[in-house]
C-alpha cells in the first residue's frame, strides 16, 4: 500500500477529545496527501460543516478545544495538511497553492456543501488561496492569526516574533508545539516550507476574494498587529474583523468565544 493512499474511517480506532468522538481518515492526492479528522455534530444540526486549517509546524491538534465548540453547530472537519501531524511527508514540494489544491479537492471529493474554512496562521494562506481558486465551493472563511504582517516578512523578524509569543502561551501550548515542530513535521520539512510562508502576499489577493471574510486576532499576539487585521479584513470585498483574548493559538485561550464568532459568521 503507498504511503499517500486514500484510507478510510472504518480503517482507523475511533478516538475522543474528552467524551467527543472522532473519526480518522486520509485522503490520497498523488504524490501527498492529508489526515482528516471527523468530529460530527454533537446535537440538532443548526449550521455549515466547518474545516479548520492549522499553521506552519503545527498539526489539528492545535483545534481541539474550538472543534469540540463547534461541534455544537455542525460536523467538523480538521486536517493534517501534507506533511505535518499523521499525515505522510509527501514526495515533491508543497507550495501554498498545492496544499489549497489537496484540501480543495478533498472538499470535493467529499461533497462537503459550503463549508466555513477556518485557518490559523500559515493555515489562513491556504485558506485565502483555496477561496480564490474553488470560488464556487467556498463562500466563508475565517482567518486567525493572518500571518505574516508586511514588516516582519524577513526570518530573523518573525523567529524573533515566534520566540516571543512563546513565552505567552500556556506551557501545554508550547510542549505541544514543539513535539509537533520536531518529531511531527520536522526541522527540514519546515525549512523548506518557510520560503513559502514568507513570500506569500495575501493582500494582494484579497480583493479577488468573494467570500465573506472574517479576520480574527489575539489581543496579545506579538505576530499579528492588530492594526494589520484590520487592514487586511478592509482588503476584502466581504471582511469583517474581530480581535479575542490571547497570544498566537487563541483557539486555546477562547475556544469558546471563536467558536461563536465562526459559526455566527456562517449565516453573514
Amino acid at each position: 500500500m503507498s504511503r499517500h493512499e486514500s484510507r478510510d474511517e472504518i480503517t482507523y480506532r475511533d478516538k475522543y477529545v474528552g467524551n467527543v468522538v472522532y473519526h480518522t481518515s486520509r485522503y490520497g492526492h498523488g504524490d501527498a496527501s492529508m489526515v482528516v479528522y471527523h468530529f460530527p455534530c454533537l446535537g440538532e444540526r443548526s449550521g455549515p460543516d466547518f474545516v479548520l486549517v492549522h499553521g506552519i509546524g503545527v498539526s489539528a491538534k492545535s483545534y481541539a478545544p474550538t472543534a469540540v465548540e463547534l461541534g455544537e453547530h455542525g460536523d467538523v472537519y480538521l486536517v493534517d495538511l501534507p506533511g505535518y501531524g499523521r499525515s505522510p511527508r509527501p514526495d515533491v514540494d508543497m507550495t501554498i497553492a498545492n496544499h489549497a489544491q489537496v484540501l480543495g479537492d478533498f472538499l470535493a471529493e467529499r461533497k462537503l456543501d459550503h463549508p466555513v474554512v477556518v485557518g490559523h496562521s500559515m493555515g489562513t494562506q491556504v485558506v485565502v488561496e483555496l477561496a480564490l481558486s474553488f470560488p464556487e465551493e467556498v463562500d466563508h472563511i475565517v482567518l486567525i492569526a493572518p500571518v505574516v504582517a508586511p514588516e516582519a516578512r524577513r526570518l530573523p523578524i518573525v523567529s524573533r516574533l515566534l520566540l516571543q509569543n512563546g513565552l505567552r502561551e500556556p506551557p501545554a501550548v508550547t510542549v505541544m508545539a514543539m513535539y509537533d515542530y520536531f518529531f511531527r513535521a520536522g526541522i527540514p520539512y519546515m525549512i523548506q516550507q518557510t520560503p513559502h510562508l514568507l513570500d506569500n502576499r495575501m493582500e494582494e489577493s484579497a480583493a479577488k476574494i468573494t467570500a465573506k471574510t472574517l479576520v480574527i486576532c489575539g489581543e496579545a499576539d506579538p505576530i499579528v498587529p492588530l492594526d494589520w487585521g484590520r487592514h487586511l479584513a478592509d482588503a476584502f470585498a466581504h471582511g469583517w474583523f474581530v480581535s479575542v483574548p490571547g497570544p498566537h493559538a487563541t483557539m486555546f485561550a477562547a475556544p469558546k468565544l471563536i467558536a461563536q464568532h465562526i459559526a455566527d459568521h456562517a449565516y453573514r
